[in-house]
């Protein structure tokens, strides 16, 4: 799967994961799904900030506020993933919570598939978009498993500070009893 057709692919993903929450019958039902999303949304955001910004930065030379805006977006639905993370179960404040999340990823979405990703498309070959694809899922399997709003969001730096942050996430999942998937 190429880089483009794989983040797509985690989009469905997540807005599936949003219906799931609204059907969900039961508060730890709601809960499990919302440890879900944390997951998936802080891995996509990673590795997306790690490898796929900074190609675009690279070969869209005229796309700088583009990604600008979408790495201000991350910073943003990080936060609201913070706080839906250190939420306890049956918090009254955990529906809005999510869909705040869920208009701010939306959002995102819209724009990212619209306005990022064509351009993208147009302007790397299909090689390096399979090529990306495949390292994006290698890079998706040690990302960070929870929001971290106030770490760099571009390399060097988050180059450094993800693998750190983690190893300190999975430790954390573990000691949590969180699933790994």
């Amino acid at each position: 799967m190429d880089a483009i057709e794989l983040l797509k692919h985690d989009h469905r993903v997540v807005e599936q994961l949003f219906r799931d929450y609204h059907a969900a019958a039961s508060g730890p039902q709601r809960r499990a799904v919302v440890e879900t999303l944390v997951r998936e949304l802080s891995r996509h955001t990673t590795v997306e900030e790690l490898m796929v910004y900074p190609l675009a930065r690279e070969v869209l030379p005229d796309a700088e506020q583009v990604i600008d805006d979408h790495l201000a977006e991350h910073i943003t639905a990080e936060k609201t993933l913070l706080a839906l993370d250190r939420l306890g179960e049956d918090d009254t404040r955990e529906s809005e919570l999510v869909a705040r999340l869920r208009q701010e990823i939306e959002e995102h979405l819209r724009e990212e598939e619209g306005e990022l990703m064509p351009m993208l498309r147009d302007a790397v070959s299909q090689r390096e978009l399979d090529e990306l694809g495949r390292l994006l899922v290698r890079a998706k399997r040690t990302a960070p498993t929870r929001p971290h709003p106030n770490a760099p969001v571009e390399p060097p730096a988050l180059a450094f500070a993800g693998p750190v942050a983690a190893a300190y996430d999975r430790l954390r999942d573990r000691l949590q009893g969180r699933p790994s998937t």
